[in-house]
This record gives C-alpha cells, sequence and structure tokens, in this order.
C-alpha cells in the first residue's frame, strides 16, 4: 500500500461518520416534514400546487448557494447546522411528490369500500392509503437518499465534516488517490443506504407474513444489525466531543491548505488541540472569524479591500495595508501581523504565445484581447478588479471562461485559453513556463497574506507567542515553492510545511 493511500485510509473513519450523520439527519428530517406535507396537499388541492411550487423552487435553486444563504442567515456561522438544514431543503422534493402520486394512486373504489364498511376519514388514510402508498413513498424516500449523499459532498465548503474533505482537497492539491477514495466512498455510502432503505421496506411488507423459514429470519436478523450498526455509528456523532482549543480556517486552495497545516503544527507543538476547517468560502470564512467560529486563518489585503470593504480604487499596496487594518480593527477583527508574502492576481500567458504577439503587458495586450479567449478562477471575473483593468486598458477578452484553479492552469498550459488570472506565489506559473504582465496602469491590487484571529483568541498570551515567529518570515519565493511542490511535483502537504518550517529556520 502507498503512503499515500494509508494516509487517506486513515482519515477514512472520521470522514465516513460526518458524511453518515449529515445525511441521516437531514433525510430524517426531510421525511419527519415532507410526508405529512405530502398528505396535506393530497387532501386539500388549493394546498398541493402552492407547496409542489415552493418545493419545485427550492431544488432549481443551486446547492452552493442554497449553502451560502443558510450560512448567512445563520450569521455566519459554519459547520454541522447549515449543511442539515440546506440538505434537508434538498431533500424535500422527491418524498413530497412521490407521497402526492402514491396517495393519489390508491384506486377510488378501495376508498369507496373503506368508507362502506365504516372507516372514519383519518382510518382510510392511516389503514389503507398509506400502506398502498408506502411503495411510491419509499421510492420518493431512495432518491432523497442518493441526492443527499452526493449533495453532502459539498458540506466541506461550510465547513462540516464529509467525504468532500477528500475531493475538494485531492482536486487542489491535484491528489487524485484522495479525490477516488473520497469518489468511491460516497458512491459506496449512497449504495448501501439505498439497499438499506430498500431492506426496510421489505421488513415492513413482510412483517404480518406467517412463516417460520429460518432463512427468512436470518435475514431479518441480518438487517436489524445493520440498521443498529448504522443508526450506532450515526449517533456516535452527536455524543460531545472535547471542544479543541483553536480552530484555525483554509480557502480551497493549496496555499491555504499548507498554511493552516503550518499554523495547527505550531500550535500543537505549543501544547494546544487544534481543529482545521478547510476549504471555506472567503465570506464564510470571514463571517466565522469575526463571529468568533473560527480563531485563525490566512487572509489576504486585496479580498478585503475588495470583497468586504467593497473599494474600488487602488491606493497602492500600503495604503491598502492602512485601510483594510483600520477596517479589520473595527470589525472587532484582529490583525497579528503580516506573513511576509503577496499573492496577487497577474494576467498570465505561455511565454511562447507572449513571444508570438509581442506581449510582456497588459498594455501590449490590448490591441489582440478581442481575439483571445481569457480563463480565471470562480471569482475574478466578478471582482472589481478586473472591472477596473478592463475600464482603465478599455479592454475586453473575446471569450471569458471559468474554471477550478487547478484546471485554470492546465487550460493555458494545452492552449486551450490564451490568458489566465494566475497567482503570483503558484508554483505552477514557472512550471508551465508562463509570463506574468506588467501591469503599468496599476489595476490589480496587491494581496498580502495576514494572519486574522478571533478576539477570544487574540487575548490569549500563548497563542500569540506560538504566532509571533510567523510574522514576516515567509518570502514570495518560499511560499512559491511550497506550492509547487504540491502542484508539481505531487508531494504532500506535511513535505511541503516541513519545507517552509526549514526555510524559516533560515532566516
Amino acid at each position: 500500500m502507498s503512503e499515500n493511500l494509508r494516509e487517506q485510509l486513515i482519515l477514512l473513519p472520521a470522514y465516513f461518520q460526518g458524511h453518515l450523520l449529515l445525511t441521516l439527519a437531514a433525510i430524517t428530517m426531510g421525511i419527519l416534514i415532507s410526508v405529512p406535507m405530502g398528505v396535506w396537499a393530497e387532501q386539500s388541492p388549493r394546498v398541493k400546487r402552492p407547496l409542489l411550487a415552493v418545493v419545485s423552487i427550492i431544488q432549481t435553486f443551486p446547492s452552493l448557494a442554497i449553502l451560502a444563504l443558510v450560512v448567512a442567515l445563520l450569521g455566519g456561522r459554519i459547520g454541522f447546522l447549515p449543511a442539515f438544514i440546506a440538505l434537508t431543503l434538498y431533500s424535500m422534493l422527491p418524498i413530497v411528490r412521490n407521497t402526492v402520486t402514491g396517495l393519489e394512486s390508491v384506486s377510488g373504489s378501495v376508498i369507496e369500500a373503506a368508507k362502506g364498511i365504516g372507516m372514519s376519514p383519518n382510518q382510510i388514510l392511516r389503514e389503507v392509503k398509506l400502506p398502498l402508498a408506502m411503495p411510491v413513498i419509499v421510492a420518493g424516500i431512495r432518491t432523497a437518499m442518493v441526492w443527499t449523499v452526493g449533495l453532502a459532498t459539498l458540506s466541506t465548503l461550510v465547513g462540516a465534516t464529509s467525504f468532500g474533505n477528500y475531493i475538494f482537497t485531492g482536486l487542489q492539491t491535484r491528489n487524485l488517490v484522495a479525490v477516488t477514495v473520497g469518489s468511491l466512498a460516497s458512491a459506496g455510502l449512497a449504495v448501501g443506504l439505498d439497499g438499506l432503505v430498500a431492506s426496510i421496506q421489505w421488513l415492513l411488507e413482510e412483517r404480518n407474513e406467517a412463516t417460520d423459514s429460518s432463512r427468512l429470519k436470518k435475514i431479518r436478523m441480518s438487517i436489524y444489525g445493520a440498521i443498529a450498526i448504522v443508526i450506532s455509528i450515526a449517533l456516535y456523532g452527536l455524543i460531545p466531543q472535547p471542544r479543541a482549543d483553536f480552530v484555525i480556517a483554509g480557502k480551497p486552495f493549496t496555499e491555504q491548505y499548507i498554511m493552516a497545516g503550518l499554523l495547527a503544527e505550531e500550535l500543537e507543538e505549543a501544547g494546544f488541540s487544534v481543529e482545521q476547517r478547510l476549504g471555506l468560502g472567503s465570506a464564510v470564512v470571514y463571517e466565522a472569524i469575526r463571529n468568533g467560529t473560527v480563531d485563525l486563518y490566512v487572509e489576504y489585503t486585496g479580498t478585503v479591500w475588495a470583497n468586504f470593504m467593497g473599494r474600488e480604487s487602488n491606493p497602492g499596496r500600503e495604503g491598502i495595508k492602512r485601510g483594510v487594518t483600520e477596517f479589520l480593527e473595527e470589525q472587532n477583527v484582529i490583525t497579528l501581523g503580516f506573513t511576509g508574502f503577496q499573492n496577487r492576481y497577474a494576467l498570465a500567458m505561455r511565454r511562447d504565445r507572449a513571444a508570438e504577439l509581442g506581449v510582456t503587458s497588459i498594455e501590449d495586450l490590448v490591441p489582440f484581447a478581442a481575439e483571445l479567449s481569457a480563463g480565471s478562477d470562480l471569482e475574478f471575473f466578478g471582482r472589481t478588479e478586473w472591472l477596473r483593468l478592463r475600464d482603465l486598458y478599455k479592454m475586453d477578452f473575446g471569450d471569458k471562461l471559468t474554471f477550478d484553479v487547478s484546471l485554470m492552469y492546465t487550460a493555458v498550459a494545452e492552449r486551450q485559453v490564451d490568458v489566465i488570472s494566475a497567482y503570483t506565489t503558484d508554483g505552477r506559473v514557472a512550471a508551465y513556463d508562463l509570463l506574468l504582465l506588467d501591469d503599468p496602469r496599476n489595476a490589480l491590487l496587491a494581496y498580502d497574506a495576514m494572519f486574522l484571529a478571533s478576539k477570544n483568541a487574540a487575548q490569549q498570551p500563548e497563542f500569540l507567542r506560538a504566532i509571533d515567529s510567523f510574522i514576516d518570515s515567509i518570502p514570495d519565493a518560499a511560499m512559491r515553492q511550497a506550492n509547487r511542490l504540491v502542484d508539481v511535483d505531487g508531494e504532500s502537504i506535511s513535505v511541503a510545511i516541513e519545507y517552509l518550517r526549514s526555510e524559516m529556520a533560515k532566516n
């Protein structure tokens, strides 16, 4: 067994337990809400149409948008709760719809016969309609179960533990073993839970069968045992666990994973227990640091300036630093200091393609832009930097595509796009022989990396002493090489962390 695979399998129990608990909790709540709603809709034509329209509309919302909205409504809270609420909402449509369809499919003659023997409406519902509709209702539950298992992988983006931890980390660090393990585990869980629901349906349908077959008894006992094991694993996650001394967060790209791991190691060596929440979006992690759900993470001045302050100007590197520091003080977010490196946006091209066009700066790119295709990460073309760059240079690209960061570099290297919005500390810039274009009109912002801490963490002297050694200790070149070790050379995050430690020790 390879070392990489062994590392991933060590993480499997925790990720499995988190994914299972989240899925079962959401499905259980979805059933408790959706089946009564479906019964109500079937019995009240005035309710049916608007109810089905509402649950259908919820289903059309992008899953990431639902997660983001729930986090915002919870005041920036991250972790299990927002993921649970979002998945519950997503599980409702197939259950509600199948409940209505199943009840409506019960033959009218059967209902008339039940009335004829004196059964009340409630008795008809309990004893006739629901049992006959049960196969259709269970089919909706099985559909919702499979959907929920798949969508639960996205809960990683709001700080909940799931198999998504494998997938998102693996995609960003080009670790195909992690992606494969996460994907297979998620698929296996979906198949297993679907089979378990089918088995429960079989038990319900066979409960009145008068048979003493030892084989059937063994099957029943096996199903009961499987149900007990699954429920036990899920309930184990509800047992209160000792809270970590500090929660360290990171955004969904390699540099953030490395820095979060580096900080976690340092705090653990200082005697603290640490929990890492990785793969969070910028807005999510910023709100989490403000409300104290997260204690420490690495942020960038340009992100705060443009996204959270809403500024469209560019006063230069030092001006942005000063403005951001003053703003964060007003927001009860503590700035512990800067890392020493800057990871800003820069337009980049293959060196041979740039030479072919005679381009060394964005200014040179202007005459060709309308005929070129550009790729960016998921944010760049929606940020104020792009709007300012477009307006200052009076240019726009003929085609603009968005990619996951890891795919963006592959796209320019394979000539699928001509230009990308590269990161200046990304090791793939040198590995793919990309040219970073000069920005003579100062359109793009400075992005100095800094340590942001919660108010509670910043009040603890031991915490501050542990972080102090990182202040202004990591130059651009060191961070670029650490990123390259993971993104290009295929090394693990731990190898990149050790490299940074060795570089810091030299200073």
